[in-house]
C-alpha cells in the first residue's frame, strides 16, 4: 500500500497532525510520499489533510484515475473528511484492514462561451454572482432546452448533492443524499418570493445565460473564480467521472449530519 499525502495549510496544527499520521504510517509499515501538482501512478489513496477546501482542491489532483481520497482534518469543520488527529491509528488500521466502503461523488462540468475550450470541474457547485458594482444579476436557467426561469437577484447556484451541504444550503437549498442522483438550482438573495430552489436529475443538461452588458459577472467552480462578458452562456452537465471518497465503517453521510451539523441536538 502507498499513499499521497497533499496539504496546502502551513499552520502548526496542520504540522503537527501531518509528523502524527507520518509516525502511524511508518510503525504499520505503509509507504507514503507528499504530493502538490502530480499524482503518481502507484498510489493506492490520497489523503487530503485540512478541511473541506483542502479536499475540493485534492479533486483536481485525482482527476480522472479513481484514486479513493481520504479526508482528513485537523482543527476545522471538515463535513467532508473522514477522521480527525484522534482517529489516525483506527483509520490506518481499517485501511489494512479493508474495513472502509467507496461512495462515487458526481462531478460538475461547466464550459462558457467566454473560453468554450476551457473545462471546470467542481465537486460541490458552479455558481454565477454579481460583481461588487452590479446592483443585479439576471440570469435565464434552461433545463433540457426547456426554459425555467429568469432569476433576478445575486446570483444563481447549481450544486451536485456534495455540494447541496455547502453555499447552497446556506442560501436555502435542500440537503440531498451524495446517491440522490440529482443536481439543485438555487438562487442567491432572488429579487422574488416565488422562486425557489429546484432539484433536477443529474442527467439533465443545464444551461445559464447571464443577462448583463458589459462585465460584472464571476463564475465559481468551487474555489476557482473566473471572470465572464455580460450575455454569456454558460453550460452545466454531470461529468463523465465520478470522485472516490473513502467512508470508514461506522461513519456515513448520517453521522455526519448529527456530528458536524448538529441535527437532532437539543
Amino acid at each position: 500500500m502507498k499513499i499521497a499525502l497533499y496539504h496546502k495549510s502551513e499552520s502548526q496544527s496542520t504540522i503537527q497532525g501531518l509528523d502524527s499520521l507520518k509516525m502511524v504510517l511508518s510503525a504499520h509499515g505503509i509507504s507514503y510520499i507528499s504530493v502538490a501538482d502530480t499524482l503518481p501512478a502507484d498510489i493506492d489513496f490520497l489523503f487530503s489533510i485540512g478541511g473541506d477546501g483542502t479536499l475540493l482542491s485534492s479533486v483536481h489532483l485525482v482527476g480522472n484515475k479513481g484514486v479513493p481520497i481520504v479526508g482528513i482534518n485537523f482543527g476545522h469543520l471538515g463535513f467532508l473528511t473522514t477522521a480527525g488527529v484522534d482517529d489516525l491509528e483506527t483509520l490506518v488500521s481499517d485501511l489494512q484492514a479493508r474495513h472502509y466502503s467507496i461512495e462515487q461523488r458526481t462531478l460538475l462540468q461547466a464550459t462558457s462561451t467566454d473560453n468554450p475550450q476551457q473545462t471546470y470541474l467542481a465537486l460541490n457547485e458552479v455558481a454565477l454572482h454579481r460583481a461588487a458594482e452590479v446592483i443585479l444579476l439576471q440570469t435565464q436557467v434552461y433545463v433540457n432546452n426547456n426554459l425555467v426561469s429568469n432569476y433576478i437577484g445575486d446570483g444563481l447556484i447549481v450544486a451536485t448533492p456534495t455540494g447541496s451541504t455547502a453555499y447552497s444550503l446556506s442560501c436555502g437549498g435542500p440537503i440531498l443524499t451524495p446517491d440522490s442522483g440529482c443536481f439543485v438550482i438555487t438562487p442567491i438573495a432572488a429579487h422574488s418570493l416565488s422562486l425557489r430552489p429546484m432539484v433536477v436529475p443529474d442527467t439533465a443538461t443545464i444551461r445559464l445565460v447571464a443577462d448583463l452588458r458589459g462585465n460584472g459577472i464571476c463564475m465559481s467552480a468551487d474555489s476557482e473564480m473566473n471572470t465572464l462578458q455580460g450575455g454569456s452562456v454558460v453550460e452545466i452537465k454531470r461529468a463523465d467521472f465520478c470522485i472516490n471518497l473513502l467512508r470508514l465503517h461506522h461513519h456515513t453521510f448520517f453521522t455526519a449530519m448529527h456530528e458536524k451539523l448538529q441535527w437532532g441536538s437539543i
